[in-house]
């Protein structure tokens, strides 16, 4: 519980409160399930206080310092935090509906669990901010600064990238808020998503010296057509994070070059392209004398996996480009894309 002498000090005023904490800097405040329902705390000096499970409801806390204060479980709905300062502040599980956190500096503040749906995020700082399991529905996350956030089994839905009085744009992730907006908002940042996806060819294959060379010739002579190779190199164990790295990738392309010459982790990443991108055509690559690696029958079933050109040396390879290599995967993408 509250102590109930900090409480009355609290009610009496910030300006009394602020003093009683500049003659008692080393007591760590009490508010344990206080009741500060409407309170008007503007500028209060919170910081470091235990507020956990207190009643904040319509509080009025503008530019409040509560760094690393903690509201575990407090309510919090409809209050006013615009622009105050909750640097590693705990807010596990705290009630937020509504809440006013214009610019509020979250930075490592700690929020898994937080109920937020409606809250004004507009130009907050989220740094490192955990917000795990929260319920961000609905928010208002216009000029949010989101760097490293924690975001597992959040609720990310409608979250609206516009300013206030303008036609709403919503999105269901934080972290590519920033993203969309520049995209919508910038022609040059969609000239050069246009260019990408229009010039864009994804390389891949085995990159031991032998096979690099190969790749490496083929870049440069897909650099000189005019196209924008990107050349992975990913001569490590295959991981589910490259993998996911390289279906990104994929789905940027124009269409998929790929030599299964003694492949090693190429069937993992045909396997996490192949079925989901039937937009993008992949055309296998093989070495005269050499075979195709054991499954990889199966794939040549989706008809954006083109016939393999059996080439019979790297030079080779380069002179029948355009006619064995770029014609076929062109036809298939065709003038729309």
């Amino acid at each position: 519980m509250a102590n109930d002498e900090q409480v009355a000090i609290l009610k009496k005023g910030v300006k009394a409160w602020n003093a009683w904490r500049g003659e008692n800097i080393s007591v760590r405040p009490n508010l344990v399930d206080a009741k500060l329902r409407g309170a008007n705390l503007v500028g209060a000096n919170l910081r470091d206080a235990n507020l956990t499970r207190a009643d904040l409801t319509g509080a009025h806390l503008l530019q409040a310092d509560l760094n690393r204060a903690i509201l575990i479980e407090a309510d919090l709905g409809a209050a006013i935090l615009s622009g105050s300062i909750l640097i590693g502040a705990d807010l596990a599980r705290a009630k937020l509906p509504g809440a006013q956190l214009w610019g509020a500096n979250l930075t490592y503040a700690k929020l898994p669990g937080a109920i937020l749906p409606g809250a004004n995020l507009m130009n907050a700082i989220l740094v490192e901010t955990d917000l795990s399991g929260a319920d961000l529905t609905g928010g208002r996350i216009y000029g949010v600064s989101a760097w490293g956030l924690k975001l597992e089994r959040s609720k990310q839905e409608n979250l609206v990238i516009t300013q206030a009085g303008t036609p709403e744009i919503t999105v269901d992730n934080i972290e590519v808020a920033q993203f969309i907006y520049l995209m919508l908002h910038n022609q040059k940042i969609r000239d050069v998503i246009d260019t990408i996806t229009s010039k864009a060819v994804l390389i891949l294959g085995r990159f031991t010296d032998e096979r690099k060379a190969v790749l490496d010739a083929l870049r440069e002579e897909l650099r000189k057509r005019n196209y924008l190779p990107i050349m992975f190199d990913f001569n490590v164990p295959a991981t589910r994070d490259i993998t996911e790295t390289i279906s990104l990738l994929a789905r940027m392309a124009r269409f998929v070059v790929v030599d299964i010459t003694d492949a090693k982790s190429v069937p993992m990443e045909l396997i996490e392209i192949v079925p989901h991108l039937p937009s993008v055509p992949v055309q296998p690559l093989l070495l005269e004398g050499s075979a195709e690696y054991d499954m990889f029958e199966h794939l040549t079933r989706y008809p954006w996996v083109l016939k393999t050109y059996v080439y019979p040396s790297p030079e080779g390879l380069i002179a029948n480009l355009a006619e064995r290599v770029i014609g076929p995967a062109e036809r298939y993408v065709g003038p729309s894309r």
